[in-house]
């Protein structure tokens, strides 16, 4: 079993971004058509037919007003999946291996790549790495060698979205 929790967006910010999102907007619900969607509040692919909306999140913004952080220039927003109503998601512990091989991490495909940003205590950027999925563990292993990172995020390369949050075991 890994030292290395996936977090998805807490219910108290869901709540937040399902009525006005990071960046001001008021979230549009829609149905999914085949699905496939990587849901940010449970940590799995969408199914198709499931209500979503597409937000703008801000997750570096919001660990750093928690702890008194001052990221700066890193803050960033970008869009996330969530379901549309927490009456459409039932969490992340709902079905923690919904679309995932055993072990892997959500959002996990073979031969996908992924960044994975460090950030220290006081909310700036330590350094990131492209890694070539599976791999994630071993970059979280190595992130928190580093005594200065709190946590790492992990982003698509893709589109660079925002996928989850892992911190300091």
């Amino acid at each position: 079993m890994s030292i290395f929790t996936a977090r998805a967006v807490e219910p108290a910010v869901l709540t937040e971004l399902r009525t006005t999102d990071d960046a001001g907007r008021r979230p549009v619900p829609y149905p999914t058509g085949d699905g496939g969607e990587p849901l940010r509040c449970c940590l799995r692919p969408a199914r198709p037919g499931e209500r979503l909306v597409l937000v703008s999140y801000a997750p570096l913004r919001r660990w750093a007003a928690a702890t008194g952080a001052r990221p700066g220039a890193y803050d960033e927003v970008g869009p996330v999946f969530v379901h549309a109503g927490p009456e459409d998601c039932d969490g992340p512990g709902a079905d923690p291996g919904a679309g995932r091989a055993p072990g892997a991490y959500p959002f996990e495909r073979e031969r996908m790549l992924r960044t994975v940003r460090r950030y220290g205590a006081d909310g700036r950027i330590l350094g990131g790495r492209l890694v070539q999925l599976p791999g994630l563990h071993g970059a979280f292993t190595d992130a928190f060698a580093d005594p200065a990172v709190a946590l790492v995020h992990v982003r698509a390369v893709e589109y660079g979205c925002f996928l989850f949050e892992v911190r300091r075991p």
